[in-house]
């Protein structure tokens, strides 16, 4: 048995690659608030996105060559509330640039709708009222 109180491990910076960083950095600071901070000494365009608050996990991009997986072993999951609050964020977020992804794998009566920002990297808009 592991001692929980040893623990030190947290979540800190979810790390996307995108071949235009700028364009990356647009959609996914407008999408979730977040304030940018760049590095301008980074040979790969390195920028986190920090939480208002400056609590909670970062949003990272930088520059990788390649296209993004169509479907990916790890993807992000952005949560609302209901079906309602869902329908509203995918609208926003295909205003701000994103595109609706034809899945082939949702589930009968899914809780949550793919989508992948401009970049090409698939995340989910999860329905946490769902059922």
């Amino acid at each position: 048995m592991v001692d929980q109180t040893a623990r030190m491990l947290r979540l800190g910076t979810i790390v996307m690659g995108a071949a235009e960083v700028e364009r990356g950095v647009a959609f996914w600071s407008a999408a979730l608030g977040y304030r940018v901070h760049r590095f301008p000494d980074s040979d790969n365009d390195f920028t986190i996105l920090v939480p208002p608050d400056g609590e909670g996990t970062r949003v990272a991009l930088q520059r990788a060559d390649g296209e993004a997986d169509p479907h990916p072993r790890l993807h992000v999951d952005l949560v609302v509330d209901s079906a309602a609050e869902q329908s509203a964020e995918v609208e926003r977020l295909l205003e701000l640039g994103a595109t609706q992804v034809d899945w082939d794998s949702y589930p009968d009566n899914p809780d949550f709708v793919v989508l992948a920002d401009p970049e090409g990297n698939a995340f989910c808009i999860v329905n946490a009222g769902h059922g």
